[in-house]
């Protein structure tokens, strides 16, 4: 009788090999599942660096050297007041008169990490809420059978979220400075925010395509009372959903003490200083008003000058009161009338 050998090493279950079922997908061996579960944290990692990356470019610094005068007292708790109900606040005044600053005050006051974003005529839903931007490649390479090669590369676009996404997430507040500059249809998506508290994404899909606001969302505009240039009529289904706050300009000695808070100057110089701008709005057209900032930017000026005669004084003034001119036959009018104005100060003692 002839024997025959058998070669027992082919019968020894082998590990690393899938099992592969007809019409189902093959088991998934160690190895998969450790380069599976890195690829995951890999994922994770990098939507938290993206977390971070934008709220390190979004996130508001706090209002530096705030007043609180009365009048500015009054405001503030109006703001925060109609903020705490749940209705978004939009701040509406005169460039310059410090409805930013006003904003940063309240939002610091709600002890809640807040996102900035600048509005303007270029702005799109994208930069509100979001975009893909990140690409993710993943490749499979299958080599069950030595002399059969398998190869699949997959591509995933990595979203990141910009600052509508966060706060609504994360219950930020939202602060959205010159919200009327934007064209309208760019803030379309704020309408289901403010009403149905649900932010839609236009981008995304599914599940993905809605977010719940979270309970702590605060938002606060802020827009110029004046149509300048560059300037858009919001859609009043959305100014329907917003509480408004009307700001002037601060009385005067509301601007003297930002004024000394903001550079340090004596009160006598601020003062000085107050009324020339003061004088010079009372005689400017709207949109040429200098604001409480125009105050600032001279007493700062001058306090780099480290000490000061009358010449640098009216050339300080007229470097920062002359900038909202073009031509110069207006720079010329300009100097003339801030010129009168300085002497003015002087004869009545100022």
């Amino acid at each position: 009788m002839m024997e025959t050998s058998v070669n027992t090493d082919r019968l020894k279950y082998n590990t690393s090999r899938k099992i592969v079922r007809p019409g189902g997908r093959h088991f998934k061996t160690i190895e998969e599942k450790e380069r599976e579960r890195q690829e995951t944290q890999k994922k994770a990692e990098l939507q938290g660096q993206s977390r971070a990356r934008i709220e390190a470019r979004f996130l508001t610094p706090r209002a530096k050297n705030f007043v609180e005068t009365p009048e500015v007292a009054e405001l503030t708790n109006t703001v925060q007041l109609w903020n705490t109900t749940g209705y978004p606040v939009h701040i509406i005044g005169p460039t310059g008169c410090g409805k930013t600053t006003l904003a940063l005050a309240v939002a610091e006051r709600l002890n809640r990490p807040a996102v900035w974003i600048n509005g303007d005529a270029e702005m799109t839903t994208s930069d509100l809420v979001g975009e893909y931007n990140q690409y993710l490649e993943e490749r499979y390479i299958d080599r069950f059978v030595h002399n059969v090669f398998k190869s699949r590369e997959t591509v995933q676009k990595g979203w990141v979220d910009n600052p509508l996404t966060l706060a609504c997430m994360h219950g930020y507040s939202f602060i959205y400075n010159e919200f009327s500059r934007t064209k309208p249809e760019a803030n379309n998506v704020l309408l289901s925010v403010f009403e149905e508290g649900v932010l839609e994404i236009p981008t995304k899909a599914g599940e993905e395509r809605y977010i719940k606001v979270h309970p702590d969302f605060k938002a606060i505009l802020t827009s110029n009372s004046i149509d300048y240039a560059g300037v858009f009529q919001p859609q009043d289904a959305l100014l329907d959903r917003m509480v408004a706050i009307h700001m002037d300009f601060y009385d005067f000695d509301t601007e003297v003490e930002i004024a000394k808070a903001q550079t340090g100057i004596s009160t006598k110089e601020a003062k000085r200083i107050v009324k020339i701008v003061r004088a010079l709005r009372d005689r400017l057209p709207d949109e040429q008003k200098p604001g409480t900032r125009a105050a600032i930017m001279i007493a700062q000026g001058l306090k780099l000058l480290n000490g000061h005669g009358a010449a640098d004084f009216e050339k300080t003034c007229f470097t920062v009161l002359a900038s909202k001119t073009r031509r110069l036959e207006d720079m010329t009018e300009r100097r003339r009338l801030v010129k009168e104005i300085i002497n003015e100060t002087k004869t009545a003692g100022s």
